[in-house]
């Protein structure tokens, strides 16, 4: 039993290493911006220590920043992460017996998209021990980015920590944009997006930038949903249709 667990920790982490590696070099660029945005390294160690979620804690920093409410920054990380409950609910039907609720607790806590497609591809039932070594090798990788970049971000000149702190916006790119080469409602979705955040940066100053991301988000969203139903929704009002018909 306890050669099992471990071989499935460490086959959790041979999984995920390459994930963590990445999670690393982004996390300096998150460290980057905390530090010019005025918080002290300590701090920016300490978000990311207790937050993991990469869109929603530069869109927390930015509403402190601003100074925005402790409404406005509850509501736009249940906006921006609502999509790992989703993900959970999906893992859910591949968890074997031990996974008691406070290892449920502890492996949601782990859980990003990264993550969710290790686990999602792994073949077989999901044992605690394998999520808690998939989740431990990106946890400690965006951690130690995190210092080293907050760490840089006070002793480097700005120039250089300006260059890098592009890397955090690097790597949204690089999740959006595959998707949008090769599905056009994913880029009509994406140009949506930027066309309503370009709009709520220079012409509706008023709206704060907690609430640019809500309304942002869900406007997308929604339009999304509306311009691209579901196929399998589709599908279902079609057999629905028939069963009336034949009735």
């Amino acid at each position: 039993m306890k050669q099992s667990i471990r071989s499935d920790f460490f086959g959790g982490l041979y999984h995920r290493a390459p994930v963590g590696l990445a999670y690393l070099s982004v996390a300096i660029g998150f460290g980057i911006l905390a530090v010019s945005s005025g918080f002290s390294s300590r701090l920016a160690a300490l978000i990311s220590v207790t937050n993991f979620t990469s869109a929603g804690q530069v869109a927390g920093v930015g509403i402190m920043t601003a100074g925005g409410t402790l409404f406005e920054m509850i509501l736009s990380q249940l906006t921006i992460n609502l999509r790992f409950s989703l993900m959970g609910i999906s893992l859910t039907q591949k968890i074997d017996e031990r996974f008691t609720p406070l290892h449920r607790m502890l492996a949601c806590f782990c859980l990003t998209d990264q993550t969710f497609a290790v686990c999602a591809a792994k073949k077989g039932v999901l044992t605690p021990a394998y999520m808690y070594g998939v989740g431990l090798s990106a946890y400690l990788g965006w951690i130690i980015g995190t210092i080293i970049g907050s760490t840089a971000g006070t002793l480097l000149p700005k120039s250089v920590t300006s260059a890098m702190g592009i890397l955090l916006y690097a790597m949204f790119l690089a999740l959006v944009i595959p998707p949008a080469k090769k599905q056009r409602a994913v880029l009509i979705v994406l140009l949506f997006s930027a066309a309503f955040s370009s709009i709520s940066k220079y012409l509706l100053t008023f709206v704060s930038s907690g609430f640019a991301v809500i309304i942002c988000a869900v406007a997308a969203s929604a339009l999304g949903a509306l311009l691209f139903p579901s196929h399998e929704e589709n599908s279902v009002k079609k057999t629905l249709i028939k069963e009336e018909t034949v009735q």
